[in-house]
């Protein structure tokens, strides 16, 4: 199998998972990106879907339970419970 062959298919395993959406950002937000997309050498739409990946990693370790350091006895009833990252509003 050539390297061209081999990186369609990965391509074709990339494009069944992923999902076409439009977006609304500031002109200068995006004036932003293509200059970085442009300077890594990637496609805009390569790079907004890199921000969004680490993005939402991002949100989903912030809403892992955490265990909390404490009373081993479980005489606090609150040391049972699943302790999460405040919210924060990520759009600011």
């Amino acid at each position: 199998m050539t390297t061209a062959t081999a990186l369609m298919m990965y391509d074709a395993c990339i494009m069944n998972q992923m999902r076409r959406t439009t977006i609304t950002a500031r002109a200068t937000s995006l004036a932003t990106l293509e200059a970085e997309a442009e300077r890594r050498g990637l496609s805009l739409s390569a790079l907004i879907a890199e921000a969004l990946d680490e993005k939402a990693e991002a949100l989903r370790a912030r809403r892992r339970p955490r265990l909390g350091l404490g009373d081993s006895q479980g005489r606090h009833p609150a040391a049972s419970e699943a302790v999460y990252a405040p919210e924060e509003d990520w759009r600011e």
